[in-house]
């Protein structure tokens, strides 16, 4: 999930897996798969650092994980 941030200031989450598209109008434009869209303050930059930071979040919990209800018979 990504914190954004809408032209009017208010906080928007969206979830970075939904993303189709993103264009510059000049503003970043958000368009999702349900054709949706969100106009934010920030640049496709920042956007893109965010959905890789989330990601590598995600994969470093994958590696996390481990068993703690082993049983050895």
């Amino acid at each position: 999930m990504l914190k954004l941030t809408r032209l009017n200031g208010t906080p928007v989450v969206i979830n970075c897996n939904q993303i189709q598209a993103i264009e510059i109008i000049p503003e970043t434009k958000i368009i999702m798969m349900n054709h949706d869209f969100y106009i934010v303050q920030e640049s496709v930059e920042e956007i893109m650092r965010k959905i890789i930071a989330y990601h590598a979040k995600i994969i470093d919990v994958g590696r996390t994980i481990t068993v703690s209800d082993y049983r050895q018979s």
